[in-house]
C-alpha cells in the first residue's frame, strides 16, 4: 500500500511538472527562461513544482481580471484628457514611445521640485498632509511601525479628524512585518485602509512574487509625490548599519498629479474592489512652471514589457548624455544591448550604483554585467557616502525621470512601478546638479571581474543565474 501511494505521488508530481513545463515553454519571457524552467521542472520536480507555483507566472492575471471588472477605471485611465497638450514642435524628445507605454498623452502645465534625501521628502509630505482639505491618497511599499511610521500615522489621523477623507494602502510583502494594531488604529480614526493581507482570491497566494513597489502620495488631486523613499527611520539615515541613506523623491503639481491619481485608483480597485472615479477631483489646475510631463506606470498586469521598454526608449533617445542612478543593476539583454550601443554611439553613459550592500544577490549579480558595458565605454560609479537607493535618470538636457523603477528584472517584469517623466530642460538641469554631487561621493569602477576578490569573482556569475527573479 505504501509503495502504491509513493508511486502514485511520484507519477502525479511528474505529470504536474510536464504540464508546467509546457506552460513555461509557451509563456516564458525569454528562450533562456523557458529552457531553465523546463530543465528544472523535469529534473527536480519536488523542488521545481512548488517554486513554479510562486515564481513561474508570466503575468499577474488576477490584476488584469480586476481591471476588466471595472470598465470605468480602465476607461478613465485610457481616455482621461482634461488637460492641454504641448506643441510637438517644442519637444526635442519623441514622446510617442512613452505615451504608448503609459496609455496617456504628455501634458503641459506641470511643476516639479526635487526632494533630496529623507528629511526634505517627509517634511514636504507632512506639510502637504497638514494642508489637505478634501482627501489624501497614500501608498508605500514598506511602512514600519517605528518613529517615522507613527509620525505618518499621527498626521493622517489628524487629517481624518479635520474631515479629510484618507485612503491608505501598502504592499503585503513589503510591509509584512507591519503590526495589525497600526492599521487598526487608523481604521478606528476613520481612515480607509486597504489591508494587503486581505487581498482577494486564493490565486493571490501564488502571485506573491509580484509586488506593488509604488510610493504615492496625492493631496486633493493638486499635489503629488513619488520616488524611492519608503516609511521607516532608515530612510532618514537613522539606521546604524546603513548610515546616510541617499534617496530622491519628487513633488509634483499640475496635470501629472491627475495621471498619478488614475494609477492609484487602479491599485485601489484591485485591493478593495472599489471605484474611486466619482469621489476624486479631476479638474485641477496648471502649475506655473508649465513643464511637459507624463506619468509612466508599468507592471506585470500589462500586455507588453513596459518596464524594460521605458528604459529602452529613454536610452534610444540619448544623443549626448545618459546618466542612470539605481540601487540594483540586473538588466535584461535588450537594455544591456541598448546601453552598449548608446556608449558606442558616443553618448556619455554613466551608471551610478551603491557600493554598500542591502540585498546581496542583486549586488553580486551586478558585477557579472559591469565588464560587458564597460568594454563598450559605459562608466560605472559606485556610491560610497552611505547607501544609495534613488531611481533617477536624465537624458541629454531634455528629459528627467524620478520614480520607483530600478534597473533590474524585478522592476521590469515583477513589480508594479511608476516613473514621473519631465520633458523639460529645467528638470534635467536639477537632476544634473544632483547627480554631479553624487558622482563626487563615488568612485569609478576600473577593476574587471577577474580582478575582484574571490567571493565576487565566483559569486557574481552564480548570482546572475537568478536574474529573472531578483
Amino acid at each position: 500500500m505504501w509503495t502504491l501511494l509513493v508511486s502514485t505521488f511520484v507519477f502525479l508530481l511528474y505529470a504536474i511538472a510536464i504540464v508546467f513545463s509546457v506552460r513555461a515553454a509557451q509563456t516564458a519571457r525569454t528562450p533562456q527562461g523557458a529552457v531553465g524552467w523546463v530543465v528544472f521542472l523535469v529534473s527536480a520536480p519536488v523542488f521545481a513544482v512548488p517554486m513554479y507555483l510562486f515564481l513561474g507566472h508570466h503575468r499577474f492575471h488576477g490584476y488584469r481580471i480586476a481591471r476588466q471588472q471595472s470598465e470605468r477605471v480602465v476607461e478613465g485611465i485610457k481616455t482621461f484628457a482634461d488637460y492641454s497638450r504641448p506643441d510637438p514642435s517644442t519637444m526635442s524628445v519623441n514622446p510617442r514611445p512613452f505615451e504608448f507605454l503609459a496609455h496617456l498623452p504628455v501634458s503641459s502645465g506641470n511643476g516639479a521640485q526635487l526632494l533630496i534625501d529623507g528629511q526634505a521628502t517627509f517634511d514636504a509630505i507632512f506639510q502637504a498632509i497638514d494642508e489637505a482639505r478634501n482627501y489624501i491618497l497614500i501608498q508605500f511599499y514598506i511602512v514600519r511601525d517605528d518613529t517615522l511610521g507613527r509620525q505618518l500615522q499621527t498626521k493622517l489621523i489628524e487629517a481624518a479628524k479635520r474631515g479629510v477623507h484618507v485612503r491608505f494602502m501598502t504592499d503585503a510583502v513589503g510591509s509584512y512585518g507591519l503590526a495589525n494594531t497600526y492599521l487598526d488604529t487608523m481604521r478606528e480614526a476613520g481612515i480607509d485602509v486597504a489591508d494587503p493581507r486581505e487581498q482577494r482570491g486564493p490565486n493571490f497566494r501564488f502571485q506573491l512574487n509580484y509586488r506593488n513597489h509604488r510610493k504615492t502620495v496625492i493631496i486633493d488631486g493638486e499635489t503629488g509625490f513619488i520616488g524611492g523613499h519608503n516609511v521607516g527611520v532608515e530612510y532618514l539615515g537613522e539606521d546604524p548599519h546603513f548610515g546616510h541613506w541617499r534617496d530622491t523623491h519628487i513633488k509634483m503639481t499640475g496635470h501629472i498629479v491627475r495621471q498619478l491619481q488614475l494609477i492609484f485608483t487602479e491599485d485601489w480597485h484591485w485591493a478593495r474592489d472599489e471605484d474611486l472615479i466619482d469621489d476624486l477631483d479631476w479638474a485641477g489646475s496648471e502649475a506655473e512652471q508649465d513643464m511637459n510631463a507624463l506619468l509612466v506606470a508599468t507592471g506585470p498586469g500589462d500586455e507588453t514589457e513596459t518596464g524594460a521598454m521605458m528604459f529602452f526608449s529613454a536610452i534610444a533617445e540619448a544623443k549626448e548624455r545618459l546618466w542612470i542612478a539605481s540601487p540594483y543593476f540586473v538588466p535584461d539583454i535588450d537594455v544591456m544591448t541598448a546601453l552598449q550601443h548608446a556608449a558606442m554611439r558616443g553618448v556619455d553613459v554613466r551608471i551610478l550604483v551603491p557600493d554598500m550592500i542591502d540585498h546581496r544577490l542583486p549586488w553580486l549579480a551586478a558585477f557579472a554585467y559591469f565588464d560587458e558595458i564597460r568594454d563598450c565605454g559605459v562608466r560605472v560609479f559606485r556610491y560610497t557616502d552611505g547607501f544609495m537607493h534613488q531611481k533617477v535618470f536624465v537624458v541629454d538636457d531634455t528629459l528627467a525621470a524620478v520614480g520607483t523603477t530600478n534597473l533590474d528584472n524585478r522592476s521590469f517584469r515583477l513589480n508594479f512601478e511608476a516613473m514621473a517623466l519631465f520633458f523639460d530642460a529645467r528638470a534635467a538641469l536639477a537632476v544634473d546638479h544632483m547627480l554631479r554631487a553624487d558622482f563626487e561621493a563615488s568612485y569609478e569602477l576600473t577593476r574587471s571581474l577577474a580582478q575582484q576578490p574571490a567571493h565576487i569573482r565566483f559569486g557574481a556569475p552564480l548570482a546572475r543565474l537568478f536574474a529573472p527573479i531578483l
